[in-house]
């Protein structure tokens, strides 16, 4: 399978295996996956699965209750925000900053660490497409997993270009790429001023690293940490916030609640070997770090909520259930393709 096939939105029909979300009374959403047999409970009432099957796109159908829902297959957006997390995602509004930023191309190699719940890794696929390739590294096997079901769930199967290494990057990433072969690198974790030294190596000159972090102390350590290896053009930083409107008649106002900080991204280009960046005149400013400083940005301080083993199992049931769900689908339809 290409990323390709897999990434272009379904249309036609609505088809058993189909994931589809359904915006019910006071606009409640459901997202299931369509089954001849499947029927989805609420107070409300009863909705069978093969009232929906046939219809297309955008249909509304009433349940047994006669209450309405509407039927739409979910977009890229929608599937992150509702799908089973191992660890917090990248949100929509980063990743499409991200994809943007980081100028990630059709064809290109990128690396990404960490994969988290697979969010990030679907934006990035899609923008890879079939020539791509993206090695996702992750240090632990249970998030690693939760993210590949994820991408095999919205994907209908695991993609080709696609490859996650459970490892910690500063050790695997010199073996898995050759020097100055990667065009692009995403970090997303704690401390990233610990991999610079490797993506550095591994970055073809013109290269992107970006990083996306949630604190200013980090943005800061790692901004100094960049400039200071001399390797890299002066780093960029920005946040992204999201503000919604409320469009009614002529009672037009922004909403009461928009989604705010998120995190910082900061990106740099890899300079050619041996080339040195005209110098940038700035004011004397404290760069150093004290263990004071480091501690600051353990994941209770910056306010990462850890996840607990018996949590973590269930997200994992959860997405290897829905990833099993889209396999059975697509063998499915391959069948009926080959009995036509």
């Amino acid at each position: 399978m290409t990323v390709a096939s897999a990434s272009q939105r379904p249309s036609g029909p609505f088809r058993e295996g189909d994931r589809v979300q359904l915006t019910g009374p006071k606009g409640r959403l459901h997202t299931v996956t369509l089954r001849e047999d499947g029927e989805l409970h609420t107070h409300h009432g009863v909705l069978r699965h093969r009232d929906l099957i046939g219809l297309p796109d955008g249909s509304v159908v009433a349940n047994s209750s006669g209450h309405e829902y509407l039927a739409l297959r979910p977009l890229l957006r929608d599937f992150a925000m509702s799908m089973p997390r191992g660890a917090a995602i990248v949100y929509p509004k980063d990743a499409a900053q991200i994809v943007m930023q980081a100028d990630v191309f059709p064809g290109a190699t990128v690396v990404e660490a960490g994969v988290g719940s697979g969010a990030l890794s679907l934006s990035l696929l899609r923008a890879i497409g079939p020539a791509g390739t993206l090695i996702s590294f992750e240090r632990r096997e249970e998030f690693a997993e939760v993210a590949r079901n994820n991408v095999e769930t919205f994907f209908g199967e695991t993609p080709d270009s696609w490859r996650v290494v459970v490892g910690d990057l500063v050790e695997a990433l010199p073996h898995e790429t050759e020097p100055a072969s990667v065009d692009r690198v995403v970090l997303d974790m704690l401390a990233p001023w610990e991999c610079i030294d490797v993506v550095a190596e591994a970055l073809t000159p013109g290269g992107v690293v970006l990083c996306y972090i949630a604190t200013a102390t980090q943005l800061s350590r790692v901004a100094e940490y960049i400039r200071g290896t001399g390797l890299f053009t002066e780093p960029d930083a920005s946040e992204t916030m999201v503000r919604g409107w409320h469009v009614e008649g002529l009672a037009v106002r922004p909403d009461h609640r928009m989604v705010a900080h998120t995190g910082f991204l900061l990106t740099a280009r890899r300079l050619a070997p041996g080339a040195v960046a005209p110098s940038v005149k700035r004011r004397a400013s404290k760069s150093s770090y004290s263990d004071e400083d480091v501690e600051l940005w353990t994941p209770g301080a910056v306010g990462d909520r850890e996840i607990t083993d018996k949590n973590l199992r269930k997200r994992a049931r959860e997405a290897g259930k829905a990833a099993e769900g889209a396999r059975q689908a697509a063998a499915s339809r391959e069948s009926g393709h080959a009995t036509e």
